[in-house]
């Protein structure tokens, strides 16, 4: 037979009880949260530096000066515009700096288009070379974002670039 209360009712758990579980489900449920937001993006201990000026990948490659003398550059050399859907040949190049491996990621800056990253294959003397594709967006204009990211003896090193692509209209 269950317990009874004062009144011969059975008794149930207290307010305070109640409250404090409810807030430690939440208290774990952020963290678990926290945990996979920070330990999945695949970018943890990313040393960013910002780009040394606007540029445009459209027009030629793009510099971020590391400090140190150390800096890394992008070009996405094609003809022309870089297209939704279109192979982009991807190359990074770093002076001053060792590294053991590269990765191109390009993030829509508006809009959430998914995980679009690129690992790039070592070419000798500081090289980059890779190939990705920018997705397909309902817009007219799509803003991008490029994210450079370098494995070196000292840690991982990243900049990005800005650029923007426009729907292909037949």
């Amino acid at each position: 037979m269950p317990p009874s209360g004062p009144h011969g009712r059975p008794s149930s758990r207290s307010p305070l009880l109640r409250l404090l579980i409810l807030v430690t489900l939440l208290t774990l449920a952020v963290a678990l949260w926290y945990l996979l937001r920070h330990g999945l993006d695949g970018r943890p201990d990313v040393a960013w530096t910002p780009p040394e000026a606007a540029c445009d990948l459209q027009a030629g490659p793009c510099r971020a000066a590391l400090g140190e003398g150390r800096a890394l550059s992008l070009s996405i050399p094609v003809e022309g515009p870089i297209r939704a859907l279109t192979p982009l040949p991807l190359r990074v190049r770093l002076d001053g700096v060792p590294a053991e491996a590269a990765t191109v990621t390009f993030v829509g800056r508006d809009m959430d288009m998914g995980l679009h990253r690129f690992p790039l294959t070592a070419g000798g003397d500081g090289t980059f070379r890779g190939q990705g594709q920018v997705a397909l967006c309902t817009e007219a204009r799509m803003p991008w974002r490029a994210e450079v990211v370098v494995d070196t003896p000292d840690g991982r090193l990243g900049s990005w670039f800005d650029f923007e692509v426009r729907r292909h209209t037949p």
